[in-house]
């Protein structure tokens, strides 16, 4: 099984076999899934794509990952156009860093894990990683009724990181 960090490669390794096992989930598997799901979704629904800073503000050995995901971001700014007459609205939201357990996993527990982790909090404006239920609390806002006239878009929900 490949490792969470398989998509981080410098440009000067990016093969053939890389770039394609990246684009084939983020930048052919999403639309082909959106697709299959349609006739499942009813007029008027909320579909939130998941993208990254990433996609933004690139950061290192993330060449081909963070094309994916800047894809995504322009995947939600043209599908609104294709679903308009069923009012489906399509909105990405790009997460920055995030204390959950596969970031604890793929980081490690050894001291210069934590010390990477306390350079994080460091760059980040707010000063801390956020919490798995902030992003949660996004795409609720997202797919709530409260967001109704909202399409397009991306949010980032990354304490400021990518913006500022």
């Amino acid at each position: 099984m490949k490792s969470r960090a398989d998509h981080r490669r410098q440009f000067e390794t990016i093969d053939e076999d890389h770039f394609d096992s990246i684009f084939d989930v983020n930048g052919k598997g999403l639309p082909f899934t959106i697709r299959k799901a349609l006739p499942l979704l009813r007029n008027g629904a909320s579909i939130i794509l998941n993208a990254s800073i990433v996609g933004t503000k690139e950061l290192f050995s993330n060449t081909v990952y963070a094309a994916t995901k800047a894809a995504i971001r322009s995947f939600a700014r043209t599908w609104p156009t294709d679903l308009k007459a069923r009012r489906i609205r399509v909105n990405t939201i790009s997460p920055g860093s995030t204390g959950t357990e596969g970031l604890h996993e793929l980081i490690g527990s050894s001291e210069a894990a934590q010390m990477r982790l306390k350079s994080v909090d460091s760059v980040v404006p707010m000063g801390r990683m956020g919490q798995a239920d902030e992003i949660a609390k996004a795409v609720t806002f997202l797919a709530s009724d409260d967001s109704s006239y909202i399409t397009g878009i991306e949010l980032f929900v990354d304490g400021g990181f990518a913006q500022v």
